[in-house]
């Protein structure tokens, strides 16, 4: 196999100008959101000095994204997606804009910000389910994993980048300027989906309310594949989400040795940009269902093993493991998702998507750190891995559909 044909796929960005715009508007939109982050958690524990405060940041972006995100997706299969993005992209930017001004005059209430960063969530939580529809309408078919893949290998990038760079600028500038950067950083995203052409939903459009919600609901429940591919990922997450868990394992293995936990996340980061930045074969493949099972049973594996390694750098190798195995699982399951749902159902399909994205791991380290708290963290970390993987085989045996690869955009009764 050639290694030009392993090298991620990048046709999209040949083919698709709209896609260059978009890719492009996403990638400095995603550092700038990584940067507004790391600044919330300096200022909040600036501020407080409480990891109680600085764990409700966590709060402010989870919630609104859980409480909106169905209605948001039932809202995205009702109007034309490009201007529902577009909107969410400058309510998005004000709320960016509004933290720079805060960080700028400062002695502005923890509370505030926690406010400004919820409702920043919330606008995030209506654009993700319209954005959730633009691959699958501006590319073929055989290019949506392509285009996935892309954009995962360049959020994994800005991931590795964003939290060194604003660490750099809070030391050279302040808040105010970190934030506004961030404000800024959405003009590229809005300029990205402004030339896109209107973009209402293929088919019937989403009922109003809890009924187009319910509606988007009995599809999950219907779509086997679908359904099969969001309950793995949260049998990936629930179950064996480590990072909680990381101080305590590297307490009890590895010395307990500040520069071996700060590898740890990295080593996730650098796996996760490895194989997506390798992924050519696998997109083109077009067995999204099989890779993912494959992928998730991975990651429970390595992460096994990384509870019972003894050795530091044997144990930072299987992270590394763990997290292009993740990244692959990601982009399996959005690839299945976007191209097995009908469009008129896409933006509530999507909005599950991201909220089991989000949830999954919030959960996984509450588990952890409670299971952890009972025994102790290696033992969390390998039965948490070892369920994962039974989890994997559990729904590969009850779902052929997602295991042959082979279902149809619609199944009998999901229509």
């Amino acid at each position: 196999m050639s290694l030009a044909r392993s090298l991620v796929d990048v046709r999209p960005l040949r083919t698709s100008p709209p896609f260059r715009r978009l890719l492009i508007g996403r990638t400095v939109s995603v550092l700038g959101g990584i940067m507004t982050m790391v600044t919330v958690m300096y200022q909040v524990w600036d501020t407080t000095h409480s990891t109680a405060w600085t764990g409700a940041v966590g709060l402010a972006q989870a919630v609104p994204l859980v409480v909106f995100g169905l209605f948001a997706g039932a809202w995205a299969d009702r109007a034309d997606r490009r201007r529902v993005f577009l909107f969410a992209t400058v309510g998005q930017a004000a709320c960016s804009l509004l933290l720079a001004v805060q960080g700028f005059t400062g002695h502005v209430p923890v509370l505030a910000v926690l406010l400004l960063v919820a409702v920043q969530s919330a606008f995030g939580a209506l654009g993700a389910p319209a954005a959730g529809v633009f691959l699958p309408r501006l590319l073929p078919k055989e290019q949506v994993a392509a285009g996935l893949a892309l954009q995962q290998v360049t959020g994994q990038s800005m991931m590795l980048l964003g939290p060194a760079l604003a660490g750099v600028l809070l030391g050279w500038f302040g808040i105010g300027v970190c934030y506004l950067l961030d404000a800024l950083s959405f003009g590229l995203a809005f300029y990205g989906a402004f030339g896109l052409p209107a973009l209402p939903p293929e088919g019937e459009p989403s009922r109003a309310g809890l009924h187009g919600v319910l509606d988007g609901l009995r599809f999950l429940a219907g779509h086997r594949a679908v359904r099969g591919a969001l309950i793995t990922d949260l049998a990936a997450t629930v179950l064996s989400f480590p990072v909680s868990l990381f101080p305590l394992v590297n307490a009890e293995r590895f010395g307990d040795d500040p520069r071996t936990l700060g590898l740890f996340l990295s080593a996730l980061a650098v796996g996760g940009v490895m194989a997506t930045g390798l992924s050519g074969s696998l997109t083109r493949l077009g067995r999204p269902g099989p890779v993912m099972l494959c992928a998730s049973a991975t990651w429970g594996a390595a992460l096994v093993l990384f509870g019972l390694a003894a050795d530091p750098w044997t144990g930072l190798a299987l992270l590394v493991v763990a997290g292009a195995a993740d990244a692959t699982a990601v982009v399996s399951r959005s690839t299945l998702v976007q191209t097995r749902t009908p469009d008129a159902l896409l933006g509530r399909v999507t909005a599950a998507e991201q909220i089991v994205g989000q949830a999954g791991p919030s959960l996984g380290n509450v588990r952890g750190g409670l299971l952890a708290g009972w025994t102790s963290g290696v033992t969390a970390l390998v039965t948490g891995g070892a369920l994962c993987v039974l989890a994997v085989a559990g729904v590969a045996a009850s779902t052929p559909e997602l295991r042959e690869g082979s279902t149809p955009a619609t199944e009998p009764g999901t229509a």
